[in-house]
């Protein structure tokens, strides 16, 4: 089948405004792959004065979260600060916000690959983690306040 010569050049035009428009648009953190779970189901004002801080703490030995996250383009990936600052601005907070929401399970918490992944797997948590045991176990005070934030996230309309 051909194209009439219209058809074409719109869609030659189509494909350039995509590119074009991919390759404008900053990486911000994941995409969402699931449009029925909205950042909206998460409640921001606790992600922002609660758990945003925990990736900025030292743990132990182990390096920040902040160390290795904004310096990779991994599912959880976070703002880098600004020269002499030691908090994100309002603007880069929303965008670690809408990150990291993609990285919570509504309705199964436990399953959020936020909580799972940073724990030991003697806790339950994923076999590998490059930035080593974060929680040691669910019982962590930081461990649990990353799981309240999720738990209290709305499951349905």
């Amino acid at each position: 089948m051909t194209l009439p010569r219209v058809g074409i050049v719109l869609a030659a035009g189509a494909l350039f405004a995509t590119a074009v428009g991919s390759v404008a648009q900053p990486v911000r953190g994941p995409r969402a792959q699931d449009a029925s779970k909205t950042t909206s189901d998460l409640d921001y004002q606790f992600y922002k004065t609660k758990v945003e801080p925990i990736f900025l703490k030292q743990r132990g030995d182990h390096a920040r979260c902040y160390a290795c996250h904004s310096q990779n383009n991994s599912a959880f990936h976070l703002q880098r600060l600004l020269p002499g600052h030691t908090t994100w601005t309002e603007e880069q907070s929303r965008l670690n916000f809408d990150g990291v929401s993609q990285l919570v399970e509504p309705g199964d918490f436990t399953m959020s690959p936020l909580l799972r992944h940073p724990l030991a797997p003697e806790g339950g948590g994923d076999s590998f983690h490059s930035g080593g045991r974060q929680f040691e176990s669910k019982n962590d005070p930081d461990w649990l306040t990353i799981a309240e934030w999720a738990h209290i996230a709305k499951v349905g309309p």
